[in-house]
């Protein structure tokens, strides 16, 4: 008999017991529409705020930054204006929202060095080029936007005024296009201090001049240049690639028409530099003063061309976002391809839960109530829709995942974590918190204690599952969990049955396998994967009579398993019983002493039988997280019969599958690869026994 941690193999997880956990709205908030652009991939394009609170006369700052967004969503972007409202950072703002911040007469000027203050009392305020650096790096966005950077002021070597977008730029890896530096600053020490940081400046066009805001040239050179959108979307993939952790500056010049009027706005602004030092303009407040004061001596030339240059840097920034999305998207689908990918669009529909999972192990077998237990705890993404979803991907499909979360931190940080996954389908619910998970096992694995906070399923409801009636009437196969309202399986169920497509069952735990049998929906499922006690429910919840107590034999497990799928197989096509320790058993359709896994087109009258696989061995040692081997385990069975494999490869890709996720601190290993669960590989395997059903 194998090891007690490996009771764990194939078990999906246990019932979790409802809890209002303790919630916290989060600092961050990303607009629906940037967050389901970066979901689906699609090019996000961030823009700064102090434009509109600090740059421009009001309405012309409102104005500007609604042209701004116009011209980034004509380019194929989204734009993700960013802007501190009552003490809330927003990455992508509504109308409202930049009606607030245009004509606001409170709103302060956030740097990094603000951020804390202006939240922490409530306040609102145009984010600068460093601040918004920090929020469009947190949400996942790589470009961002601006008119032109801070840099070192003059006589910075002894006054050591220093913007903090430099010292950002060098440790935040994110692209940022502007018109290059003022001249009102320092512009050699500038680029100076930006390669000591180790920022990769890069003029964009035909030329290395760098530019210096209202001037094409300021009499300095760019260490790099590039030329178009597609060379600037490979700089800035290389330099994530690498790792580095530093950003990219792209300056572009002024267009031509507005530079012509450069050198009288050059002259205003020494007589304007000369003015605030007369009068001790000092620190944050000379960028403003010179701003205001060279518009006033230029008669709005300086304002015209300052709106001009914002909106080229925001064709070229969206069209190098673009680039970007287009090169990423392209390399996933070749990296995909390589990794054996059969289906060139979402054939596959995945509709169930996401969870953030906590899993706290502690470092004894006997965990004390009313007490610290040593221990280490650690965060992963989990939900079983999420998770199955998860490792098709991981193995070569590309499966459209349907669910919702909340509006919150969780959401933001799973979404980034399941980039390489297909979530278009996933909702951001505002005011509504992400499910989370928290699981407390002992040393050798076995669960103490689980608590989950699921109340965000609920809201996969029919009505929004709907809106995807077109793919699921099209997919090949659809698979649910458990989580969804009844509602929503039935009305699946409903769908499915008129296109004759295969639909794959996957119970959370034994209160909600019975949800498609209470009417009769479950006579459309094909496939399901329950665990002894699921199986029970399935049983009980159609009448039928179930055992009062588990079996004391492997033999009698077996002869009571198959009892009890025998009268759901006179619907399913197949069901996987997992039996913890012992392994798992697969009932269905007898095929030459095998079952038949493939999908089936119709139903007709069939010899049934079972194969019995033992499972795999895996250690306490080796056991790190407990809350998805047996989504592994369905997720890679569920490639393999979709790749069309033998019954033996698909259930033996299914147990890798488990071994590792056992060994991850994830759910689903980030090292599953069709590669290395691949049978043929593995060549000490027990045979499996076949065993007729009546």
């Amino acid at each position: 008999m194998v090891t007690r941690a490996c009771t764990l193999i194939l078990r999906r997880g246990v019932s979790t017991y409802p809890s209002r956990l303790c919630k916290h709205d989060s600092l961050f908030q990303v607009h629906p529409s940037v967050s389901q652009a970066l979901a689906g991939n699609r090019p996000v394009v961030a823009l700064e705020s102090t434009i509109i609170t600090h740059g421009m006369p009001y309405p012309h700052n409102l104005s500007t930054a609604k042209e701004v967004e116009a011209i980034i969503r004509a380019e194929g972007a989204t734009p993700a204006t960013v802007g501190v409202i009552e003490g809330k950072v927003h990455v992508g703002l509504s109308s409202e929202e930049l009606d607030f911040l245009s004509q606001c007469k409170t709103s302060l000027k956030v740097s990094r060095r603000d951020l804390a203050y202006v939240i922490s009392q409530g306040l609102s305020g145009g984010t600068t080029v460093s601040a918004t650096m920090i929020a469009a790096h947190r949400a996942g966005i790589p470009v961002f936007v601006t008119g032109g950077i801070g840099g070192v002021h003059r006589d910075g070597e002894n006054s050591l005024d220093i913007s903090a977008d430099l010292t950002e730029l060098g440790r935040i890896p994110i692209a940022v296009v502007s018109a290059g530096i003022k001249s009102i600053l320092d512009i050699g020490r500038t680029l100076e201090f930006l390669e000591t940081q180790g920022v990769c400046v890069a003029t964009y066009g035909s030329s290395k001049n760098f530019p210096a805001f209202f001037s094409p040239q300021s009499g300095f050179s760019s260490p790099h240049q590039v030329c178009n959108p597609k060379e600037a979307a490979a700089l800035i993939a290389s330099a994530l690639s690498l790792g580095l952790q530093s950003g990219i500056l792209f300056a572009v010049p002024i267009p031509a028409e507005q530079a012509a009027a450069g050198q009288e706005i050059e002259e205003a602004i020494q007589a304007a530099v000369k003015e605030a030092s007369d009068k001790c303009v000092t620190g944050r407040d000379v960028t403003p003063f010179i701003l205001q004061k060279v518009n006033e001596l230029t008669k709005g030339k300086s304002l015209q061309a300052n709106i001009a240059l914002i909106h080229n840097n925001a064709k070229v920034g969206s069209q190098i976002a673009c680039a970007l999305s287009k090169r990423q998207n392209e390399k996933s689908i070749t990296t995909t391809r390589q990794n054996g990918n059969l289906n060139k669009g979402s054939d596959i529909v995945v509709i169930g839960g996401i969870n953030v999972d906590f899993i706290a192990k502690g470092k004894t077998n006997t965990l004390l109530s009313g007490q610290t237990n040593p221990g280490s705890v650690c965060q992963s993404f989990g939900g079983v829709g999420r998770n199955i979803a998860d490792a098709l991907s991981r193995l070569g499909h590309n499966p459209l995942f349907i669910s919702a979360t909340g509006s919150d931190f969780h959401s933001e940080a799973v979404f980034s974590y399941c980039k390489h996954m297909n979530t278009s389908g996933v909702v951001q619910l505002k005011k509504k918190s992400t499910a989370t998970y928290c699981a407390v096992i002992t040393a050798s694995g076995e669960l103490s204690l689980g608590l989950g906070d699921m109340d965000i399923h609920q809201q996969i409801t029919e009505q929004y599952v709907s809106q995807f009636e077109d793919q699921l009437s099209g997919s090949t196969l659809v698979c649910l969990d458990g989580n969804l309202p009844v509602t929503t399986i039935n009305y699946v169920c409903s769908l499915v049955e008129k296109h004759n497509i295969n639909v794959w069952y996957e119970p959370t735990d034994s209160d909600k396998a019975s949800k498609p049998f209470l009417s009769e929906a479950w006579k459309s499922l094909c496939y399901a994967s329950p665990n002894f006690s699921e199986l029970c429910t399935m049983n009980k919840t159609l009448g039928f009579p179930v055992p009062q107590a588990l079996p004391d034999t492997l033999d009698e497990m077996l002869d009571v398993a198959m009892a009890l799928s025998r009268p759901l197989l006179e619907h399913f096509h197949c069901l996987v019983v997992t039996l913890g320790a012992c392994g798992v058993l697969i009932c269905g359709e007898n095929k030459a002493g095998s079952i038949y896994l493939q999908p089936r087109k119709w139903k007709t009258k069939r010899q049934l039988g079972a194969l019995f696989y033992p499972a795999l061995k895996v250690t306490a040692e080796e056991t790190v997280n407990v809350s998805g081997a047996g989504d592994s385990f369905a997720g890679a069975l569920i490639a393999g019969i979709l790749q069309g494999r033998d019954t033996d490869s698909c259930v033996r890709m299914g147990l890798l599958a488990a071994r590792l996720s056992l060994a991850s601190a994830h759910p689903i290993s980030p090292f599953l690869t069709s590669d290395a669960i691949d049978p043929n590989k593995h060549l000490n395997w027990t045979r499996p026994t076949f065993i007729k059903i009546n």
